[in-house]
């Protein structure tokens, strides 16, 4: 660019994100809308006015997210096709999932799940041999298994969806409301995130940490469902049967993925700055990013997730008050949502106004993550109350 236009460039400001589009950002945004309107046109029907503004939000809200981050939109179109595809195998009748070829091995709301794990612990082994080897390779070949697993980890969740009305009109639900489908989009979201942060800071050496999460997650999916024959799909509780949820539960888990990825850049901050403290000559440790981005991306992180997280509980308190009679009844999981919220927000007030940074807030945000999944499971184990319905 000559100095020329450098200078007619300052003078008029920076461009409008609006006048950034190409003709196929346009072709995205045109594309998600039609398949939004004949969503509409076939299942309105079926659908209360909650639920028509929860179909157009999230048609407008993918259309944003396909602007903004366009690695997404062949994520979203693949998803589209493999779940389309998927749906057409079955032919309204759910045996032939045992029957035909690709459901039976590939694209059934199991078998695709299963593939997701798989794929989810591989990547974690392939990211550390990324990390200690160097090798540039690796490091994409692990990148595109997150990829392929987060593909089939919500092909999973949308055939499932499909499923479930094909047990039975009254069955058929979001799968979105028991612990088995919440820890698939637990992975996914996390993955999503990581993903994210890894194309923005050009780095995948956090692959292998950021991994560990998801593949405990896995860890639990996996003995969920051969110990507790957990996947199977059963009519929602009265609780359960409301608009609520479908935005309710995504948000929370966007904000559970957040503070998991930043317990993780957490674990690769301490390893970082203790090699960095006695001198080390890890090529492992030096391939790391630096301390000063690790924690910038542990606080937006934590920012993301406090951001969704809060906007669940009043989501949360709405939800309780149509269902329960109240916004607030001390309940053991709403207690201890707070508790999280609470932890959270003190985090973020310790940094912007007391200017913490560095070694403290890693270990605060490993022992979030500790507080977070015992008001996310420990709670559904060892206590009860009104969330009941969630117990393992």
């Amino acid at each position: 660019m000559s100095e020329t236009q450098q200078d007619l460039n300052s003078e008029l400001g920076p461009r409008s994100f609006i006048s950034t589009l190409s003709v196929f950002d346009w072709v995205w945004a045109a594309l998600l809308l039609c398949g939004t309107v004949y969503a509409y046109q076939y299942y309105a029907g079926l659908m209360d006015d909650y639920e028509v503004g929860i179909l157009f939000g999230a048609g407008l809200s993918f259309i944003g997210l396909g602007w903004f981050w366009k690695s997404t939109r062949a994520f979203m179109l693949i998803v589209a096709m493999l779940s389309l595809l998927a749906i057409s195998q079955y032919a309204g009748d759910l045996a032939q999932a045992d029957q035909r070829f690709l459901l039976k091995f590939l694209i059934s709301g199991q078998s695709a799940t299963m593939w997701m794990s798989a794929l989810f612990v591989l990547a974690t082994v392939t990211y550390f041999i990324h990390l200690f080897s160097g090798s540039e390779f690796v490091g994409k070949v692990a990148s595109s298994m997150v990829w392929s697993a987060t593909v089939m980890g919500t092909v999973g969740l949308m055939v499932r969806w499909r499923e479930s009305y094909l047990i039975g009109s009254d069955v058929g639900h979001i799968p979105v409301s028991n612990l088995y489908e919440v820890f698939i989009l637990f992975a996914i979201i996390t993955a999503l995130i990581y993903l994210y942060y890894e194309m923005k800071f050009k780095t995948r050496a956090l692959g292998g940490f950021a991994l560990l999460v998801i593949s405990a997650s896995i860890a639990f999916l996996i003995w969920y469902h051969f110990e507790k024959d957990a996947s199977g799909i059963q009519p929602l509780v009265p609780a359960l049967q409301s608009y609520w949820m479908k935005i309710h539960v995504p948000a929370n888990f966007v904000g559970y993925g957040a503070f998991g990825l930043a317990a993780m850049i957490g674990i690769a901050y301490l390893l970082k700055d203790r090699a960095v403290t006695r001198n080390s000559n890890s090529k492992a440790m030096a391939r790391l990013p630096d301390l000063e981005i690790m924690d910038d991306l542990m606080h937006k992180a934590i920012a993301l997730g406090f951001a969704f997280f809060t906007i669940a509980t009043v989501l949360g308190a709405m939800w309780a008050a149509e269902a329960w009679g109240g916004y607030w009844s001390w309940d053991p999981k709403e207690t201890w949502a707070l508790i999280v919220w609470l932890n959270y927000a003190a985090w973020l007030h310790m940094r912007l106004t007391k200017g913490w940074r560095g070694k403290p807030l890693a270990w605060w945000a490993i022992i979030g993550l500790f507080i977070t999944t015992f008001a996310f499971l420990g709670v559904n184990m060892f206590l009860s109350g009104l969330h009941s319905y969630g117990e393992l």
